[in-house]
């Protein structure tokens, strides 16, 4: 297959990333399909599309005039005039517009020709998913993971095409942090892993080849543990949020301490990976103490930027 004969798209999760993948696709002209668990999930995903929408309109207005509000994924550099902003507005409201949520099987995948699974980080669910899934496909579909920690290859069996199989991990906020990591398991054929990295070049992204499987690719081999330590100062008493994040921010110019990056990832994905530490299983640990504060903070609806609310309040 090549990139060209790629139409229909689906991305299976509605999550912070899922429903950012979906977008920009639609937004590059693919006819996308949300694939979601239940009529909750739509309710759930909907505000995630509603927000895009407006950030897209937002971020192409602010380009006309600022070139600071430039953002790789809506439109090349070299091309950024108010008048192509202007004009690809046209394409955010047909994304918006266009864009689909399911939770019928048949409905989503049974004329796919690209799955994208950005469902969450919790390898029996993954696994569930993929097995299921697999009736439901054509022959001719291709299926990559979006998984952040957890390796292709754990799941290629479960898929029932192992070579049409590989993993497709993005950044958040993927219209101005365009990469896109792509990293193949052993049985992931050549067509597989070429025609994902065209796909990502077609939807504006950035394809970094992964020489080999490994877990948290390039982005979160670095990121999580940087989390983590944060994740361990907080927890353990040693600094609050605040102050770590301005640590962080003050020391090195960055835009965002890893707090601030954290309510941008979602905190159940936090909780996810910090779950499968298996130090977390003894409560004496830090890990563990990481753990149950990010549970307690889950339990409250404070999931991040996208509830309102993570470990800062986006309401005011």
């Amino acid at each position: 297959m090549d990139v060209k004969d790629i139409k229909k798209v689906v991305v299976a999760g509605g999550g912070v990333l899922g429903s950012q993948i979906a977008f920009q696709s639609a937004y590059m002209g693919y006819d996308v399909t949300i694939w979601l668990r239940s009529e909750g999930s739509i309710g759930r995903c909907q505000p995630k599309i509603d927000r895009l929408h407006k950030i897209y309109l937002d971020t192409l207005e602010a380009m006309k005039t600022d070139p600071r509000a430039y953002a790789y994924g809506l439109v090349a550099k070299e091309e950024c005039t108010p008048e192509k902003c202007e004009a690809l507005k046209a394409n955010v409201e047909a994304a918006y517009k266009n864009l689909k949520l399911v939770t019928d099987w048949d409905e989503a995948f049974g004329d796919a020709d690209y799955v994208i699974e950005a469902v969450a980080e919790d390898p029996k669910q993954k696994e569930d998913f993929y097995t299921e899934l697999q009736k439901h496909l054509p022959e001719k579909t291709f299926i990559v993971t979006n998984s952040s920690t957890l390796l292709p290859s754990t799941f290629a069996e479960y898929t029932g095409r192992p070579e049409k199989f590989l993993a497709l991990h993005f950044a958040n906020d993927i219209w101005k942090m365009p990469t896109a990591e792509v990293m193949r398991h052993a049985g992931t054929g050549d067509e597989a892993f070429e025609l994902t990295v065209a796909f990502a070049a077609s939807i504006r992204m950035v394809p970094l080849k992964v020489q080999k499987e490994v877990p948290g690719y390039l982005l979160n081999s670095m990121l999580v543990p940087f989390l983590s330590a944060a994740e361990a100062l907080w927890a353990g008493g040693v600094g609050s949020v605040e102050d770590i994040d301005r640590a962080w921010t003050l020391s090195t110019g960055a835009p965002a301490g890893p707090f601030r990056i954290l309510d941008i990832v979602g905190l159940t994905t936090a909780y996810n990976i910090a779950i499968m530490d298996p130090r977390a299983k003894d409560p004496t640990t830090i890990q563990s103490v990481i753990a149950a504060k990010l549970k307690e903070k889950i339990d409250r609806g404070e999931t991040g930027i996208n509830a309102g609310k993570g470990y800062y309040d986006y309401t005011k």
